[in-house]
């Protein structure tokens, strides 16, 4: 079967989606995925078909309004900005998006990634959507994870609805001349739509009143660490001294990465621990600060984290679930998003302290988590047992085995 994966966004929104590519096609499917142009190398070196999205919400992420955005600060005119910008390149992204999808017998999709449901309707094909978080199944569990809220109460499952629904409204004058482009009617989307959640039960249990459409598969995992060598300089970082702590903050960039590399490096000295600083997409700044601190760009947090003693995060699902897998304590400093749903989580399981949200980094703040964390061994055991049941399951051949299920109920003599 040829199947289409639709995403868009930062690495951390990729990297699931690379994963499921690689299952699906061990498993004989032709696959292709839609992504920011800027991962296309990364995809084609695994030996995935890469269909390049031009403009993409990690661009804009890189732009003043973009880092304003996502500081975790109370910044609405550079949200507003932001989300004018995405609206104006949302024609030509689902453009995209069909053509894509031009001869699939089957899409996977991004939320994000808005296209995908109606293209499913369009093409008479099925479709499912890739959830990498518990937020658009309705559920009186918990609020969506987007919002900014730990519990509403009996709100809670209306706002799973809310989050569902906001994207068509907000973008519904775009959303509409699609559909109108694919020959659609106005309205919502009338596809059947599977959601396939990428994320573990054993992170965040399954709701008693979650619908058969939700499959909860477990954490879509790369797997990259087990054949990387490490360059020289973190080979020989790692084998001199006592295990470090890792610190990185994903590919979201941050306003001040230099200050905020400073205060990282001033919390690890306070405490007297080596630390390993991650720059990746521009959150922290390579530096050179004494023999205790090696700055790298990235390393596979697979290869990487069981070889920390703790790992200081942002709080994006697959650093989420490097770290448990790993069996590392964590310290979590969520910017936006879904990330201090997360945060609570990591608390709630023991296996982090109460999260540091990111606007309130400092070094005394950061200091006081990471002595926390060494002082009490508790967090890493709490890790580990974790990590023991992550490590039994296979998300991704999960996922693949209820994408093949619906291609054959749909292809079965009625």
């Amino acid at each position: 079967m040829k199947i289409s994966l639709q995403t868009l966004g930062t690495r951390g929104d990729v990297q699931p989606f690379l994963a499921l590519a690689i299952g699906l096609r061990n498993a004989g499917h032709e696959v292709s995925l839609a992504a920011s142009k800027e991962y296309g190398n990364w995809i084609t070196g695994h030996g995935i078909h890469h269909v390049p999205l031009l403009s993409d919400i990690t661009s804009l992420l890189r732009t003043p309004d973009g880092k304003e955005a996502v500081s975790g600060r109370l910044a609405f005119l550079p949200k507003a900005r932001l989300f004018r910008s995405f609206s104006d390149t949302l024609p030509d992204l689902l453009e995209a998006q069909r053509g894509a999808a031009a001869g699939a017998d089957a899409i996977v999709f991004h939320p994000k990634a808005l296209g995908g449901r109606h293209i499913a309707e369009a093409f008479g094909i099925p479709g499912f959507e890739a959830l990498p978080l518990p937020a658009l199944t309705p559920t009186s569990a918990f609020p969506t994870p987007v919002a900014p809220f730990e519990n509403l109460g009996p709100l809670n499952r209306f706002s799973h609805r809310v989050a569902a629904s906001a994207p068509e409204v907000l973008f519904a004058k775009a959303v509409r001349r699609f559909r109108n482009s694919l020959g659609l009617r106005p309205g919502r989307c009338t596809a059947r739509i599977v959601q396939l959640h990428a994320y573990s039960e054993h992170v965040v249990p399954r709701p008693a009143d979650f619908g058969d459409e939700a499959i909860i598969c477990g954490f879509w995992t790369l797997g990259e660490g087990a054949d990387w060598t490490p360059p020289a300089d973190l080979a020989e970082f790692l084998e001199a001294g006592l295990a470090p702590v890792y610190v990185g903050f994903g590919s979201i960039p941050s306003i001040d990465p230099a200050h905020v590399t400073r205060m990282v490096c001033a919390a690890l000295e306070r405490t007297g621990q080596r630390g390993i600083i991650s720059t990746g997409g521009g959150g922290l700044e390579a530096c050179a600060v004494s023999d205790a601190i090696l700055c790298i760009e990235e390393a596979p947090h697979e290869w990487l984290f069981p070889r920390v003693a703790a790992v200081v995060h942002h709080g994006g699902s697959g650093t989420v679930a490097a770290s448990l897998c790993a069996g590392k304590a964590s310290v979590v400093c969520p910017k936006f998003g879904d990330q201090p749903f997360w945060a609570r989580r990591l608390q709630a399981l023991g296996a982090a302290p109460e999260p540091l949200p990111f606007r309130l980094l400092s070094a005394e703040s950061l200091a006081v988590r990471l002595e926390t964390v060494a002082a009490q061994p508790e967090y890493a055991r709490r890790a580990g047992s974790i990590g023991q049941l992550l490590r039994r399951e296979d998300g991704v051949a999960r996922a693949v085995l209820e994408i093949e299920r619906v291609l054959a109920d749909r292809s079965a003599p009625r």
